[in-house]
């Protein structure tokens, strides 16, 4: 019984963390968006983001329009994203938005 609910403690844990083209037990990764347009110009930045903890809860709004927002950017220039996960137990999702 031990290890069952030992089992399913082990895969809640190490599920449902933020994710991101690179992993491991400690992972802090920053890479560019699909998103990019020269045209306008990046004055103003940005940042919106997702929290998960244990993949047990998780909370937060990591969209591009939360981004746009909280940056007071109306125009974008371009997207990033960075994610920070920490032993499985922290995981955080972030959107990043630049332009005027």
């Amino acid at each position: 019984m031990k290890k069952l609910i030992l089992s399913a403690f082990v895969a809640l844990a190490c599920s449902g963390c933020a994710t991101s083209p690179i992993n491991g037990a400690i992972t802090v990764t920053k890479w560019d968006g699909n998103v990019s347009n020269p045209e306008v110009n990046s004055v103003k930045s940005g940042e919106a983001c997702a929290n998960s903890v244990l993949g047990l809860a998780a909370f937060g709004d990591a969209s591009i329009e939360k981004a746009k927002k909280n940056g007071g950017v109306t125009k974008v220039s371009s997207v990033d994203h960075s994610t920070i996960n920490i032993l499985y137990f922290y995981g955080q999702y972030c959107t990043i938005v630049t332009g005027e």
